[in-house]
């Protein structure tokens, strides 16, 4: 038997003993794991617990930002000029959504017309913040909304909510004053930004509208609100599993304006302008509520709410008559012969006497001749503005010069903006010695004689607004007081002041002379006289035909034929009723291409009637049964009073 090497024999004891210790040595290195796992959990579990417990619930809950009900706008009657509706919507959260494409294929054969706004969809989805709902459709109809419904559940980061939406219900009609809301866009996120703010989460929120003009621009901080939030539960996909109400906050509403503005009057305005093009302003002349603040024509604010198509919108932009611009107070003209009785005030007050008889034959010259609209013979300023002479004025405005005139038509209330919550007022223009020296050069710094003539009839460099042209209405009427105007009533059920009148400063004698050549306009013979009678028995309004041309007319016709933008400009003003003046109203029709008191004063006549028809105590007076004449020798009823 052979003996066994030891060479074998050392070999499996070196073998056994490399094997013993990789096995302690790798035995050492998992129980340190396991040692350090251990601690960890133990770290876990005992001392981050709340903190990791605290993440789980906010990982299982979602807050939901959610838009308030924005203010009502309603009328002095409590008639809704613009309220709220319900609007169902499809969005997509890009952080939650598993698959974008795949998710705007499913919707896209759910609502078939989202396929042609892909690519502005996946644009918008990826500018979006972080789990921003975006929209995918707005204003679904509820067959599409329920269709939608049906499959949310399945679709993860897709939302189907009901809103509300802004809506007008008098579409155009007061889509100037009260204005029109519409989506946030980066000039106002940047606009917040320069003002060294954060811009809030609401701005991105894709039911949120901002107020772009009018009063919803003015009082847009009351109208919006205070937005809430909603709590949901929502699974690791983020589908939405149940609320947590006890976590919601609602959002708290806008607060309701009440305007001075009369629904049936504006209404009124707007028809009556029919396809024309022009501003009326009515006002109470004894407490300055606007009443009517109509331009035509107008636009659908509606469609701003949703986003106006391009192809409208540059067809509004683009038409002649510029549906867009707020013609009551952005819109400046020249008034015309409406303006005569500043004219008229100005001489008075530099001395002349209202029964000078100025001798009209037809033209008046200094350096060129100046024609009037006939031959008049002998005027005196009552006369001349009944007849609207404008011999009489021409010689008026050379004798006193641009000062005299230009003081009194800013007393009048020309030449200044009016704060009624609209900013974009156009003051227009009163010119004077001092506005020429600073706006022009060289030889025409000086004011030169013949330019007074065209000043007196209110043409020139002047320039006004529909709104000035009612303040001063308004304030002949009175008489007495600087009548100024009020378009805000109240503003979350708080009455707004009326501001105050301070006196005109003119002696009311003088006053009465332009009221009563005002009252002879709308009487027989007068300018207006054919179209201004009211059909209310003896109610009577006075009134102010104007006619301003636009181009001169040595180059060829008289403004009321040819087209359309070289057409005269019409203009009435006026207030009633005569004995008892209560509404003041102007009337400003663009290139009617005739006479103010053929053109214009129709239209003011029917505001006028509908105004005074909803005045309780006027209606009454309307209806009240004349007092029959006594006849002859008949002895006086009881309670007459027997002259003594």
């Amino acid at each position: 038997m052979s003996e066994r090497s030891p060479i074998q024999f050392s070999e499996v004891n070196e073998r056994q003993g490399s094997f013993l210790r990789r096995t302690f040595l790798l035995g050492g290195v998992a129980i340190a794991g396991l040692g350090v796992l251990g601690a960890r959990l133990a770290h876990l579990q005992l001392i981050d617990q709340r903190r990791y417990a605290l993440a789980a619930v906010a990982n299982r809950f979602n807050d939901r930002l959610q838009v308030a009900p924005r203010g009502l706008i309603v009328d002095r009657h409590g008639v809704m000029l613009a309220g709220n509706r319900p609007s169902f919507s499809v969005s997509v959260v890009r952080d939650v959504t598993q698959d974008l494409d795949a998710t705007l294929d499913l919707i896209a054969r759910l609502l078939p017309d989202t396929a042609e706004r892909r690519r502005r969809i996946i644009r918008d989805v990826n500018a979006a913040p972080l789990f921003v709902p975006v929209p995918v459709k707005t204003d679904l109809t509820w067959e599409e909304f329920a269709r939608v419904s049906l499959f949310v559940n399945e679709l993860p980061g897709v939302l189907a909510t009901m809103d509300e939406i802004r809506f007008y219900p008098f579409g155009g009609s007061f889509a100037h004053a009260v204005g029109y809301v519409a989506k946030v866009n980066a000039n106002d996120v940047e606009a917040v930004r320069e003002a060294g703010e954060e811009p809030p989460a609401i701005y991105y929120h894709p039911g949120f509208r901002i107020g772009r003009v009018g009063i919803e621009k003015s009082l847009d901080n009351d109208l919006r609100g205070r937005p809430g939030y909603q709590r949901v539960e929502v699974d690791a996909e983020g589908r939405v599993r149940g609320e947590d109400a006890e976590g919601s906050q609602a959002a708290v509403p806008g607060q309701k304006v009440m305007l001075t503005l009369d629904a049936d009057a504006q209404n009124r305005a707007l028809e009556v302008f029919e396809e024309e093009s022009g501003a009326a302003v009515a006002m109470d002349c004894r407490t300055g509520d606007i009443l009517v603040l109509a331009s035509a024509p107008s636009f659908d604010p509606n469609l701003f709410v949703s986003g106006v198509p391009s192809a409208i919108y540059n067809a509004w932009r683009d038409y002649e008559r510029t549906p867009m611009l707020d013609k009551a107070v952005s819109g400046t003209y020249a008034p015309g012969s409406t303006f005569k009785p500043v004219t008229g005030m100005a001489a008075m007050q530099r001395g002349a006497s209202p029964d000078r008889v100025i001798v009209c034959n037809g033209s008046f010259y200094l350096g060129r001749r100046f024609g009037c609209t006939g031959r008049h013979g002998p005027q005196d300023m009552k006369n001349a503005i009944k007849n609207s002479c404008n011999v009489y004025f021409y010689t008026l405005a050379a004798e006193i010069g641009p000062d005299a005139i230009a003081e009194v038509a800013r007393n009048m209330g020309f030449g200044q903006e009016y704060d009624i919550g609209i900013g974009s007022q156009n003051e227009g223009l009163v010119p004077d010695r001092a506005w020429k020296r600073e706006n022009f050069t060289g030889e025409n710094q000086r004011w030169f004689t013949g330019e007074s003539p065209s000043y007196g009839i209110g043409q020139g460099y002047l320039a006004v607004n529909a709104l000035q042209l009612a303040v001063y209405a308004s304030r002949i009427a009175n008489g007495r007081k600087r009548v100024m105007p009020r378009l805000i009533k109240s503003v979350g059920g708080v009455e707004r002041p009326s501001p105050a009148f301070e006196d005109l400063g003119y002696g009311f004698d003088k006053m009465r002379v332009l009221q009563e050549g005002m009252e002879m306009v709308t009487d027989t013979g007068g300018t207006g006289f054919r179209n201004s009678q009211l059909g209310l028995g003896g109610m009577r309004m006075a009134g102010k035909t104007g006619t301003a041309q636009v181009i001169n007319y040595d180059r060829g016709g008289r403004g009321r034929g040819g087209d359309w933008a070289s057409r005269d400009h019409n203009l009435f003003i006026a207030y009633g009723p005569i004995d008892d003046p209560r509404y003041a109203l102007s009337i400003v029709v663009q290139h009617g291409g005739s006479f103010g008191g053929t053109i214009a004063a129709p239209k003011a006549r029917e505001i006028m009637r509908t105004l005074i028809l909803k005045d309780p105590e006027l209606l009454a007076r309307v209806n009240s049964p004349p007092t029959p004449e006594p006849l002859p020798g008949a002895p006086p009823s009881a309670g007459t009073e027997v002259p003594q």
